[in-house]
């Protein structure tokens, strides 16, 4: 072996100054911001060129919080098939997130690019599978939109309102938790379509945005509705073609009553029962075999290859200016929880994303 090959197959050993943020304990009831700790630690970075397997080192740029972290929160009993596992308590916390490769030893990344895929909350991540990540080709948007409209936010919606609510020009569309990252693309989708639009959200600015930023038809705060049978009566005069349900619970079980024959109900999300120790049923049941009403639950993890679809849809809308997407980015590792604790008390405007670094 000569001095050239001993070089390429030289252990390089790194030590680096890492600031987590880990899940102090398992949560019940609404998250706070004590749940969670910061960490001062090192990650150590072995990477070998010379060997088999491949790693990535990857300085994290921006932190997505999304709904669903709140059911790793908890400690859950692992049921078969079970995608979405707890969190370990204890451990540091993980989502999606947008990072700078700067190191590499995978062919398909090299020290320089950008990708977007499951990270630690924390400064540094080594990613010992990296073929889980998705290498971003395109620059010319905001990196944060890779935690959002062109991550996993923007195919949950993409592929949830077009892959199973199949929708066509015309139908009376209706979309809870509209104002946040998956809602506010869900609206924007059905307008471009052709569809009649109708959202819900929690205060009057998000409504506001929801009807004169993102061309919502109509938009309604429910928290102001006392009724929300009459509500829907409403806006959907003539009933309910798709309903895109973020948040579960008496939201969709009064739904499912003013669904029309051959409804579509797209589950994606259940946010008003994720903070409740016994959630609540629906009784409406029923009515999806009388009205023959489709309702399915999915996971953005089925569709990856929907995802081209997404981006190129995506990029030429936003350059065109058909599309828009509003973000509250907060700044600061440090002010990681209190972003995600937020968007359970709906403080969030917009797809909360957290920014812990510079590009």
């Amino acid at each position: 072996m000569n001095k050239g090959e001993e070089e390429k197959k030289t252990m390089m050993k790194k030590l680096i100054p890492n600031k987590q943020i880990v899940l102090s304990h398992y949560v019940t009831g609404y998250p706070k911001e004590s749940d969670f700790g910061l960490r001062s630690s090192t990650t150590s970075c072995t990477l070998s060129h010379g060997s088999t397997s491949s790693a990535v080192l990857l300085k994290n740029l921006y932190l997505s919080c999304d709904p669903y972290m709140r059911h790793r929160m908890s400690d859950h009993i692992s049921h078969s098939g079970t995608i979405v596992q707890s969190f370990t308590s204890g451990s540091v916390v993980v989502g999606y997130g947008v990072s700078k490769v700067i190191e590499s030893t995978h062919p398909r990344f090299k020290e320089g690019d950008f990708v977007w895929g499951m990270i630690g909350w924390e400064e540094y991540t080594l990613i010992t599978t990296p073929d889980s990540l998705n290498k971003i080709n395109f620059t010319d948007v905001p990196l944060s939109y890779y935690a959002g409209i062109l991550g996993m936010p923007g195919i949950a919606a993409y592929a949830g309102f077009h892959k199973i609510c199949y929708p066509k020009e015309g139908d009376c569309v209706y979309v809870s938790s509209a104002s946040g990252g998956v809602g506010q693309l869900v609206g924007q989708f059905a307008k471009l379509m052709g569809c009649y639009v109708v959202g819900s959200a929690s205060t009057k600015e998000k409504v506001d945005l929801l009807k004169h930023k993102m061309g919502f038809d109509e938009a309604f705060n429910y928290k102001e509705e006392h009724d929300l049978g009459s509500a829907l009566r409403r806006y959907f005069p003539q009933g309910i073609d798709i309903y895109f349900d973020n948040v579960g619970g008496h939201m969709l079980d009064e739904v499912i009553l003013h669904m029309k024959v051959h409804g579509r109900i797209a589950l994606c999300g259940m946010i008003s029962q994720y903070n409740i120790e016994k959630p609540e049923g629906v009784r409406n049941m029923f009515s999806l075999i009388t009205k023959q009403i489709e309702m399915k639950g999915f996971v953005e993890n089925d569709f990856g290859h929907v995802y081209p679809e997404l981006v190129e849809l995506c990029i030429k809308y936003l350059q065109e200016g058909k599309l828009v997407y509003v973000e509250d980015i907060a700044q600061g590792l440090e002010n990681a929880p209190s972003a995600l604790v937020g968007i359970f008390y709906g403080r969030n405007v917009g797809k909360q994303v957290v920014c812990i670094a510079k590009e």
